[in-house]
């Protein structure tokens, strides 16, 4: 496994690999990986012969009061799990190489980064696809690979991919979880025990949703009520939103959902941990 912190070292080196015929898959991150994060590692060993895991906690995506300056980092570990894991190239670029003095360029989406993350935290989707819009010219991958935890983000990413004509295939994981139900989260470190016990309520109340959908629930607004309910009883736990949307447009469902096409999405804070779930109902 190779690390490069270079911009210019990587973009010559993509080029290199494409000219010799190699499929390249990307895994972008912010680090602090986990066994989630492994889990997209494997799903692009077997899409491609050249694996790129970028490492970067990209500040543009962060609000002026969120948690940027204490995200967790661990490049060491980070690397080890990578190379265990069987990447080949790890991008650990920094930040004035990405956003050099007087950088004025971003790519913002502007409908369906709208409402969700995008009402709750006004920059965050176009710090997103800034950087993984620099991240694919400089990487140049045939596919990469996002979680579906992050569903508005992957979203987001295939209108930006589809609306500028990346050749880039966007391929989307399960949502991967302990087994308590707890969906991975590089912020579920910042979690005690009790506020941990408390946000099982997320994936509590998706699994209640989906139960009803499976029983034969169909209306958005028992569903909304029912996981409203569960969340609603936890002490530490304060809603930012519970919607069922398109899972393509993030468009709010009315009246009832079609099966396979809407998705139940939750935000919430377990005190001053912000937390995100989802599910395909």
């Amino acid at each position: 496994m190779q690390t490069i912190t270079s911009v210019s070292e990587m973009q010559l080196l993509a080029e290199s690999l494409r000219a010799q015929g190699q499929r390249i898959a990307l895994v972008p991150t912010m680090g602090a990986l986990h066994p989630g994060h492994l889990s997209l590692v494997t799903i692009a060993k077997g899409l491609a012969q050249v694996v790129v895991v970028t490492i970067f906690v990209n500040p543009t995506q962060f609000g002026p009061s969120e948690d940027f300056s204490k995200y967790p980092k661990q490049l060491e570990a980070d690397l080890a799990a990578c190379e265990a894991a069987g990447v080949d190239y790890v991008f650990v670029p920094e930040a004035a190489d990405i956003y050099p003095k007087n950088y004025s360029t971003y790519v913002v989406e502007e409908h369906i980064a709208k409402p969700l993350e995008g009402a709750s935290r006004p920059s965050h989707f176009r710090g997103v696809t800034t950087v993984v819009a620099k991240l694919f010219n400089i990487v140049r991958p045939h596919c990469a690979i996002f979680g579906q935890k992050d569903a508005q983000q992957v979203a987001v990413i295939s209108k930006m991919v589809a609306d500028l004509n990346f050749n880039i295939e966007v391929v989307v994981a399960p949502t991967l979880r302990e087994v308590d139900g707890l969906a991975l989260s590089s912020r579920n470190r910042y979690l005690t025990t009790t506020q941990r016990v408390e946000a099982l309520v997320l994936s509590r109340a998706l699994r209640k949703a989906t139960e009803m959908v499976a029983a034969g629930e169909r209306r958005v607004d028992r569903l909304i009520a029912e996981a409203t309910h569960l969340i609603g009883q936890q002490r530490r736990v304060r809603i930012i939103y519970v919607s069922i949307v398109n899972r393509l447009t993030m468009e709010a469902v009315k009246g009832e959902i079609t099966l396979g096409s809407a998705v139940m999405t939750i935000a919430v804070w377990v005190d001053e941990v912000r937390l995100i779930d989802n599910e395909i109902l």
